[in-house]
């Protein structure tokens, strides 16, 4: 073609551009559910092409460079998925997404799409948890053991740590933390017990220290547990079992229309458990949400809680008094263990647009928390006739707030957001005790008795770039605590405060390598704090210990319903948990490092039933000691979880699924083991109607001999002149069988 002149050049040069903008377009609109409620992460595919992107947490989205007579692709887990030929580019999108059973084939592997986290959304739906002890164990590769009646917070085991419950892994609900931080029992206490399962609607979840956004103690990982924003149906239930269990709960809207709903949920449980010494378990939960969405998007959501429960305790049993008959499996040498617990939560929340391309987020917490534990791990070895039984006692009050900007930048044909949050935490203890006492009546030595004042404040940053098929994500945090204590049994350290501070970078890349293949490279610094008690030790000169890993991984689909992840992971560690809450002493005890990998699978096998998977491998091993004496107690080898699934086939759904935890070391020389072991639970339910559901869960199905919790620990009896170190434990379940009525309407 040629050009007479230059006049038809640029005619020809206007001709052309005004072209690109008549068939080249951005569409926009909004997604909600059938009752008119938005629908969060959606994903949205312009068909024939890789471009795509997801709504909002309003439902909203656009997608640039779409023509008429083009079709988008509308998909989420637990919707039909829903095809739209763009007629009208002008128009805003109004769409609607019909409920339908889940489907592994909605399943997207993206890198603007966490798939982790649509994988435990998917789980969640598959196989709804029946107890709050079951919540963390959706997460693959995390382990739970109960060790002192059912109140306690669970011990934790995930990547070769021995958590304890819950140094290492950041937990929470709503934004809102749940680990307590200088814990008359253990540093990064989480109890998650004040959280009523069936409330939960999705499960935020990570391994390592990667996420620029999350900070103390989430070393090894961290999960975010997020609440129904309101219910589907109002429903009572009841639980009876084996042990006189009993379990009601109720669940009833109070508002509920497509801008604001709000309810209530109440549960009450008693449980005797299989010993010999019944553990009189009591705990009563009430939940209540309110959510809101105004006119021009915002979204407020209001929550209060209250939770308390008291327990009797057999606790740990030694070996040799099972093996001599002296006990049995579920006997006790000191069964006045136990304690009473309650936990108060408000938590306010709101999120809005500043623009097409902005985003706050906005929180502010309150919690008050009152602890009382009784507890004998050596028997008569420090007090040959009263006993060892300690008393570890706090009563606290916890208030932050947290703030998170995002802001959406479009550079030639690629994207960059930006992100920034401030977060600020105090928590104030008085009376965090440590005492010796008989009979759980009677103090016979205060050993350490103080009013704590810590708090912590944070600021992160963080790019995320995606060209092409590559997406770069690059953070830092910046960590600061102050630490104050007051001590009541000393006068002449009266008052003692120290401060810390610490920068974490993160990096990570994703590559999408195809449209149902993803590879990726995480890399980041993490920490936990220590006990604020450790300024009044000389020895204690790691206050914000570090943790530096990597992961190396992939996803992939390599069939519609077929998900396969894998990782190689390493992890260094510069100091182990120093603070031991029931000695009230420190212990350091050195760098450590932890090396392995993970590999899940998630398999469709009809549109019912569903298998699922994962093998975890941890090689953990302390640096500083010599070989063979570096074992990190505890710390668990070889775990696998999965299961079979049915959902919803002719008002039909059950699952057999099975937990598994190898033998490993209890002790720095492998001399003493800690017996792995492999149990079953099968669940059965059916839907008489849309209105009554019947069924039954059989924990240890099989009825194996199993411990859930094991401790290498020095003891002595009251019969005994020398104290033997040996292995401890608390027996698991046996088979267990509890029936289950709902109603909804």
């Amino acid at each position: 073609m040629q050009f007479n002149s230059r006049s038809q050049l640029v005619l020809f040069l206007f001709l052309f551009l005004t072209s690109i903008t008549v068939f080249a377009h951005s569409i926009t609109g909004y997604v909600t559910d059938e009752n008119g409620r938005p629908i969060k992460d959606l994903y949205i595919l312009q068909k024939g092409t890789e471009n795509h992107t997801h709504t909002n947490s309003q439902g909203f989205f656009s997608i640039d460079n779409v023509d008429a007579n083009q079709t988008l692709l509308f998909s989420h887990v637990g919707f039909e998925s829903n095809e739209i030929l763009i007629e009208d580019p002008s128009l805003v999108l109004q769409v609607i997404m019909t409920s339908s059973s889940v489907d592994l084939d909605a399943v997207v592997i993206s890198n603007d799409v966490d798939t982790f986290n649509t994988l435990a959304l998917l789980d969640l739906q598959i196989n709804p948890v029946n107890s709050s002890q079951e919540i963390l164990q959706t997460v693959p590769g995390l382990f739970i053991g109960q060790h002192a009646g059912g109140g306690k917070a669970e011990q934790l085991f995930l990547r070769g740590f021995d958590i304890d419950h819950g140094t290492d892994v950041a937990i929470g609900v709503d934004g809102m933390p749940v680990n307590m931080v200088s814990h008359a029992h253990g540093q990064g206490y989480a109890d998650l017990h004040f959280l009523i399962p069936e409330t939960i609607n999705s499960i935020d979840y990570g391994k390592g220290s990667y996420d620029a956004s999350k900070g103390n103690f989430a070393t090894a990982g961290h999960v975010n547990l997020n609440t129904k924003e309101f219910l589907q149906r109002n429903l009572i239930q009841t639980e009876i079992g084996d042990f006189n269990y009993q379990r009601l709960l109720s669940m009833f809207n109070v508002v509920d229309n497509s801008n604001t709903s709000a309810y209530v949920a109440t549960e009450y449980i008693t449980f005797d458990g299989p010993f010999d010494s019944p553990q009189n378990f009591d705990r009563f939960n009430i939940f209540s949400k309110l959510n809101h969405r105004t006119k021009t998007g915002g979204e407020f959501n209001l929550t209060a809680s209250y939770f308390t429960s008291e327990w009797d305790a057999s606790g740990q049993i030694p070996e040799r008094a099972v093996a001599s008959g002296l006990i049995g499996r579920f006997g006790a040498i000191d069964d006045t263990e136990g304690g009473s617990t309650s936990r108060t939560n408000l938590n306010l929340t709101y999120n809005f647009n500043l623009s097409d391309t902005e985003q706050l987020k906005t929180q502010a917490y309150y919690t008050h928390y009152n602890f009382e534990l009784f507890s004998n791990f050596t028997f008569f070895l420090e007090d040959p006739l009263n006993g060892d039984q300690i008393k570890q006692q706090e009563s606290r009050d916890m208030v932050g707030i947290n703030a998170v900007y995002n802001k959406e930048y479009v550079i030639g044909d690629n994207n960059l957001d930006w992100y920034t949050g401030i977060s600020l935490r105090n928590d104030r203890t008085d009376g965090s005790s440590l005492a010796r006492t008989l009979n759980r009546r009677t103090t016979l030595e205060q050993i350490q008795l103080g009013d704590i004042n810590e708090t912590n404040s944070s600021l992160w940053t963080g790019l995320e770039y995606t060209t092409g098929n590559l997406n770069i994500d690059a953070g830092i945090r910046l960590e600061h605590f102050k630490f104050v204590y007051r001590d009541g049994l000393d006068s002449s350290f009266d008052t003692l405060s120290q401060d810390a501070t610490a920068l974490l970078p993160k990096l990570n890349l994703a590559y999408q390598a195809g449209s149902n293949w993803q590879l990726y490279l995480k890399n980041g610094i993490g920490l936990h704090s220590n006990d604020t008690r450790v300024v009044i030790q000389n020895e204690a000169d790691k206050i914000l210990p570090k943790s530096y890993g990597s992961d190396l991984g992939t996803i992939f689909k390599p069939t519609n319903r077929l998900v396969v992840n894998t990782a190689l992971w390493y992890l260094y560690l510069e100091q182990e948990f120093v603070y031991v809450g029931d000695a009230g002493i420190v212990e350091p005890s050195g760098k450590t490092e932890r090396y392995g990998f993970d590999l899940g699978l998630n398999y469709q096998l009809t549109d019912y039933l569903f298998l699922d998977t994962n093998l975890n491998y941890a090689h953990a091993r302390a640096i500083e000691e010599a070989s063979g004496e570096d074992y990190i107690p505890l710390a668990p080898e070889w775990t696998s979880t999965g299961g079979l699934s049915l959902k919803n086939y002719k008002g039909w759904n059950a699952s057999l699924r099975y937990r598994y935890i190898a033998d490993r070391a209890a002790n720095e020389d492998n001399s003493i083991i800690a017996e792995g072991y492999f149990v079953n639970e099968l669940n059965l339910n059916y839907d008489f109607s849309k209105r009554l559901n019947v069924g039954f869960t059989i924990e240890n199905l099989f009825d194996v001999e199993w411990n859930e919790t094991q401790f290498a620990t020095e003891t002595r009896l009251q019969n005994e002149t020398a104290s033997v170190e040996e292995i401890h434990f608390t027996p698991g379940t046996p088979f267990f069988i509890k029936g289950r009525l709902v109603y909804s309407f």
